[in-house]
């Protein structure tokens, strides 16, 4: 079934969900929310799977991290675009990976199925008719990934 699309404040969704991590995480992994926590960032969202994306984007980091480390959510809004930003201090991916990362099955992982970036981009462009994607990874400095909603 389609999920439903409600106008929802994105950046409540995104401090929701790591303040959810937060609990469930090392000390050593720092979480930097760099936007303001007053302004409200509305756009049409289903707001669960929209909070899984952002969840398994960090899930991802801290396993790149070795649960040790710093990710930033930035967020942007430019038009009628929202852009957010999730970037680590991992050990990155090499750019041969860059065109299959979000392929079903890719994983660097020693166990896993490879499925969590394939569903997060299924949920981000086919469900919220948005745009996810690698916008920059370098070995041993980390990786960013970039989701672009439309309002």
């Amino acid at each position: 079934s389609i999920p439903e699309l409600l106008v929802t404040d994105v950046a409540d969704v995104i401090r929701s969900t790591i303040e959810y991590l937060k609990t469930r995480t090392s000390g050593k992994v720092i979480f930097i929310m760099d936007f303001d926590p007053e302004k409200k960032i509305e756009a049409p969202l289903n707001a669960s799977l929209f909070s899984w994306v952002i969840e398994n984007l960090c899930k991802n980091a801290i396993d790149a991290m070795n649960s040790s480390g710093s990710i930033q959510l930035n967020v942007l809004e430019k038009n009628n675009q929202i852009f957010i930003d999730v970037s680590d201090t991992g050990k990155g991916i090499a750019k041969a990976y860059f065109k299959t990362v979000f392929q079903p099955g890719f994983t660097t992982k020693k166990r896993g199925w490879g499925l969590g970036l394939s569903l997060a981009k299924r949920i981000v462009e086919n469900y919220h008719k948005g745009k996810i994607f690698l916008k920059h990874s370098e070995i041993n400095k980390g990786t960013t990934f970039r989701i672009i909603l439309n309002k």
